[in-house]
């Protein structure tokens, strides 16, 4: 009985990593966002994570929402610096949201500042 308590613990444990490691490592998509930087924050209570948002349009009404890893310091960095100012994002979506990683899909890979399109001829 305890050899095959073992082994179903150990099939679990298994399933478990080979699921964290395709979340992880693969990517689903990978593209880049324009817009200006309307959120950036470290938040959460048990996990802390670095959230962000930008938004796309005149009015306010597209959000796109990202997450930064906290060993990308670089970056966090940078989108501190780059708050309020419009920004071009390079991303990696992940197949699942890993809660310890943080709240959204979308976990940015570069950031850097872009020159506004509603004010160009200013």
């Amino acid at each position: 009985m305890k050899k095959v308590l073992a082994i179903i613990i150990a099939a679990i444990v298994a399933l478990f990593a080979i699921w964290y490691a395709f979340v992880y490592y693969a990517s689903y998509s990978e593209g880049t966002r324009s817009g200006e930087l309307i959120k950036f924050s470290n938040k959460g209570i048990v996990f802390k994570t670095w959230e962000g948002e930008i938004s796309q349009g005149i009015s306010g009404a597209q959000i796109f929402s990202f997450s930064v890893e906290d060993n990308n310091k670089e970056i966090i960095k940078k989108l501190e610096e780059l708050q309020g100012r419009y920004v071009k994002l390079k991303y990696k979506e992940r197949f699942s949201k890993i809660v310890w990683l943080g709240d959204t899909k979308y976990f940015i890979i570069d950031a850097e500042e872009e020159t506004s399109p509603h004010f160009r001829n200013k």
